[in-house]
């Protein structure tokens, strides 16, 4: 599982040197095979991180074996989480990855404490717990054993096809507890999906992910998220991936409209100017108000989005939420992950679309 010889410098020269907000690090290392990446190497002192009784998430407990995230999804929003360690939430968010090296440990040691109460646990709330880095360091087969083993549901929502290494581990996990699953997939366009998500598998693998869930018989939602504005909104690319999503498998499906939180939105901006710098003004107009995209988009999306989950056959039983926390559909329970479900919409915004915003950043 480590690397040897491929130590960074922690003397004051070097990334090790620049974490003065990680604690407990080991060391960090780079590896030809994750060219450009570092890894910083930490023993965590807790794995569950409690959401606070003020966010709107149907869940109260996550877990996070890695911080930072070599997907590199321009619009990814947890990327300011970065900031917390004086590291930036741009370049740094995509290759300082901090990996907690004995989160299945000290995991399975909380969850067998006399007062933990099972409550759901949520992963892929924040980065990708099945991120490239996953397929070295192993470190969700130990997290899935010691949630199962206790008694406590939980939920994965990924871009990740390591994942599919850990069925038979996720299979097992299912007769013991309730397992929500659910993958990532924001458009079918191998070109701009290569220039969005540079790290991410490609929209055919995450299809076929979805399938090898199902063949295992497991349900898998599909989060096509986040919806561009003026880049994968139209009516054509989002029937054709709905379409995709349908014969994959998949049991229910959610539609999230773009969230630009900062740290993201500066980081995306960015992109957006140098890739398409004729939509920035249009972006500017749609963004005009925070991180929410405007409330007549939305409405126009949800309109758009209706007929399309009609006609696959995903507006009963999907698992999508309705804007305003209204529920759709049946939910979790038809194997959409509840780190999936809706945040509530911004004040005046109308609850009756069934299109859910993208997660609260946790």
């Amino acid at each position: 599982m480590r690397w040897s010889g491929q130590r960074v410098r922690a003397d004051g020269v070097g990334e090790a040197a620049a974490l003065p907000g990680l604690r407990g690090l080991l060391r960090s290392v780079r590896t030809p095979e994750f060219a450009g990446t570092v890894f910083h190497e930490v023993e965590a002192k807790s794995a569950l991180n409690r959401v606070p009784g003020s966010s709107p998430m149907p869940f109260r407990w996550t877990v996070n074996p890695y911080r930072g995230c070599s997907h590199a999804c321009v619009y990814c929003f947890a990327r300011n989480t970065h900031t917390y360690l004086d590291l930036d939430a741009g370049a740094d968010f995509d290759s300082q990855i901090v990996v907690k090296v004995n989160v299945g440990r000290v995991l399975a040691r909380e969850v067998a404490r006399p007062r933990w109460s099972r409550e759901p646990v949520a992963m892929g709330t924040n980065t990708d717990p099945y991120q490239r880095a996953e397929g070295r360091y192993r470190l969700m087969p130990g997290v899935i054993r010691a949630l199962a083993g206790s008694g406590t549901p939980f939920s994965i929502l990924t871009k990740g096809t390591v994942l599919g290494r850990d069925l038979p581990e996720l299979v097992a996990a299912a007769r013991e507890v309730p397992v929500g699953l659910g993958v990532s997939l924001a458009l079918a366009d191998r070109e701009l999906q290569a220039r969005l998500e540079p790290g991410t598998p490609s929209p055919r693998a995450r299809l076929d992910l979805v399938a090898r869930i199902a063949d295992a018989g497991l349900d898998c939602g599909v989060m096509v998220a986040p919806v561009l504005p003026l880049l994968t909104d139209s009516a054509e690319a989002l029937d054709a991936l709905l379409g995709r999503v349908r014969a994959a498998g998949a049991s229910g499906v959610g539609v999230l409209a773009l969230h630009l939180r900062p740290g993201t939105r500066e980081w995306f901006t960015a992109w957006l100017a140098r890739e398409h710098p004729a939509l920035v003004p249009a972006y500017e107009r749609l963004y005009r108000r925070g991180a929410h995209v405007d409330p007549e988009y939305r409405r126009a999306l949800a309109e758009r989005v209706r007929p399309l989950l009609r006609r696959h056959g995903l507006d009963r039983g999907s698992g999508v939420r309705r804007s305003g926390g209204e529920e759709a559909g049946p939910g979790p329970q038809a194997g959409f992950p509840a780190s999936d479900v809706a945040r509530r919409a911004p004040p005046g915004e109308p609850p009756a679309a069934p299109v859910v915003e993208q997660l609260t950043l946790l």
